[in-house]
């Protein structure tokens, strides 16, 4: 219920920009990339399944079976969530993808 919240308000949030994207740019084209743009990134950190992406990086290719989700489950009880996590791998990976995303994105608004 709450990551559906989430959902909502960051998409609402993504279709204020693009209004005013078209306002400012007055292209349509450009209000496109931006709701897809915006979508990839919504979709690149609210959707992912983060108990998978949570492990090491070369179990990534192993399915989670009961036992791991539940030895992790009872292993870790800490006072906030354990949805972002910071592992170097995955911080690198996703500041190549988002940056190169941003890159073409800012690229193609700034035209």
């Amino acid at each position: 219920m709450k990551d559906d919240a989430v959902f909502r308000s960051s998409t609402i949030s993504l279709a204020a920009i693009i209004v005013l994207m078209g306002l400012y740019t007055q292209s349509l084209q450009k209000m496109v990339a931006t709701y897809f743009f915006g979508m990839f990134v919504i979709c690149g950190v609210l959707l992912p399944d983060w108990e998978f992406f949570n492990r090491s990086v070369s179990q990534w290719c192993t399915p989670v079976t009961i036992p791991d989700m539940g030895s992790q489950a009872t292993d870790q009880k800490p006072s906030f969530p354990t949805r972002f996590k910071i592992y170097p791998v995955r911080l690198v990976v996703y500041a190549l993808v988002y940056g190169f995303a941003f890159y073409k994105w800012w690229k193609f608004i700034s035209n």
